[in-house]
């Protein structure tokens, strides 16, 4: 695998693969499930006056939610994948107080 900046490009380019990916498949997801579930398709726009507000304030939490949700698992998986490839947490990652050794930031 990559060195330095390289391997930080690399990390970079399959985890926005990965989260767009997981975004994609869950949007088509929620759209097939909403449309099953209240006969409707998704608002396009909620915020559109003409979308009834518990309707749109309902797609707009449970879209947001499922979505953040997938991208997360996307985005663990795929440091997962990198770590086993690599031996080492991507870089962007490292920082989150994985370096036993690393101070404690102070508030």
């Amino acid at each position: 695998m990559a060195k330095g900046s390289d391997s930080s490009k690399v990390w970079s380019a399959f985890s926005l693969v990965a989260v767009l990916g997981a975004a994609a498949v869950a949007k088509k997801a929620l759209n097939t499930s909403w449309k099953a579930a209240t006969g409707k398709t998704p608002p396009a726009n909620p915020a559109d006056p003409d979308v009834d507000m518990k309707e749109a304030v309902a797609w707009a939490v449970v879209s947001g939610a499922l979505i953040g949700l997938a991208r997360m698992y996307a985005a663990r998986r795929a440091a997962g994948y990198y770590a086993k490839s690599t031996g080492h947490l991507p870089p962007e990652l490292k920082a989150d107080r994985q370096d036993p050794d690393a101070e404690t930031p102070t508030t």
